[in-house]
């Protein structure tokens, strides 16, 4: 194999307009960013979420995968643990991690939307969601 064969079957650096978005397991919709369908990343991806005053995600876990959040506007509940029990408010400015396998459920209870940066360590993405419908009564609507 020659050294330019080589190079071009390697990844490249890429910049990314985020202007897609998919719909999410999770009942979110996410805009399209860093992940192995996009630039060929084998170990992160990175998205953008918006959370619509209201909006509530399905329980949920992602299976093996850690996250790391980043709260640009707004202010989103967190619930989680084994049986949710735990409850945290990420602000804007704040980070926020995830351990993998960790049940949780975010949602949107103020009047303007949230914001987030979502980085995981699943280059799929959507992957490693799993939907805990057995914890979504735990949480009041």
């Amino acid at each position: 194999m020659s050294a330019t064969t080589k190079e071009t079957s390697r990844p490249t650096c890429r910049i990314i307009r985020p202007n897609e978005s998919y719909a999410g397991k999770q009942g979110f919709d996410y805009i399209e960013g860093i992940t192995a369908e996009s630039v060929g990343s084998t170990g992160i991806c990175m998205n953008l979420l918006t959370i619509p005053p209201g909006g509530r995600a399905s329980a949920h876990k992602h299976e093996h995968h850690e996250t790391a959040i980043y709260m640009i506007a707004g202010e989103a509940d967190t619930w989680y643990g084994e049986r949710l029990e735990h409850h945290v408010v990420v602000k804007a400015g704040e980070m926020f991690y995830i351990p993998a396998d960790m049940p949780h459920l975010p949602a949107n209870r103020g009047t303007e939307p949230c914001v987030a940066i979502i980085a995981r360590t699943d280059p799929n993405e959507q992957e490693s969601v799993v939907l805990l419908p057995e914890l979504e009564s735990l949480v009041p609507r």
